[in-house]
């Protein structure tokens, strides 16, 4: 199987794809067992590329987080607000998951794998939100100091190497590594705290 990055579907599949999800989580919020396993089914074949692209250089935790995202999806499930789409829903949990994940992890190397496709494949065009979310990352980006939003922006965004980001800084390597590792800890507090 080609572990490449497929097209995204065209929109009528996305949106095919995106009114079945949701008519089968609205029909296991209701009881449906045999629905719920065809979400859960259909959720965890979205899932498994979404974490292989992002885990590519530590593959033996893509299947790990799609159960562990399967396992919060099923105790959150009751959240799920029909009136918005599922898939929005579904990628927030796994994200979460993820930077768990990422936290979790001793080597601070994960913080230097760029976030390009993350911004891309949740604020692209083509979705209705993607003007809010690239004026909300703007903002936030906005309230760093430059030792830290530069490097963000280098690595995170840009998928510039650290010791390119460096370069362009004028900052030390390990510099650049500190200011994306503490500039992501304050954005992810900030967004924490906005809920």
């Amino acid at each position: 199987m080609d572990e490449r990055r497929q097209p995204d579907p065209a929109p009528p599949a996305r949106a095919a794809r995106e009114a079945r999800l949701h008519d089968l989580i609205v029909a296991a919020q209701r009881g449906d067992e045999s629905a719920y396993a065809g979400f859960l089914r259909e959720t965890a074949a979205l899932l498994r590329p979404f974490f292989r692209r992002r885990l590519a250089q530590h593959p033996d935790d893509s299947e790990d987080l799609v159960q562990e995202t399967l396992l919060a999806l099923h105790n959150k499930r009751h959240t799920y607000d029909p009136s918005q789409p599922v898939t929005t829903w579904m990628v927030a949990i796994a994200r979460y998951k993820l930077i768990d994940l990422l936290r979790s992890r001793a080597g601070r190397d994960w913080l230097n794998e760029p976030l390009e496709d993350d911004l891309e494949e949740l604020a692209s065009e083509k979705e209705p939100a993607a003007h809010e979310a690239r004026r909300d990352l703007r903002m936030l980006l906005a309230r760093l100091p430059d030792k830290q939003r530069l490097p963000i922006e280098y690595v995170k965004i840009e998928g510039l190497s650290v010791e390119e980001a460096a370069r362009r800084t004028g900052l030390s390597i390990s510099a650049v590594k500190v200011g994306v590792h503490r500039g992501l800890k304050v954005l992810a507090a900030s967004v924490r705290g906005a809920r």
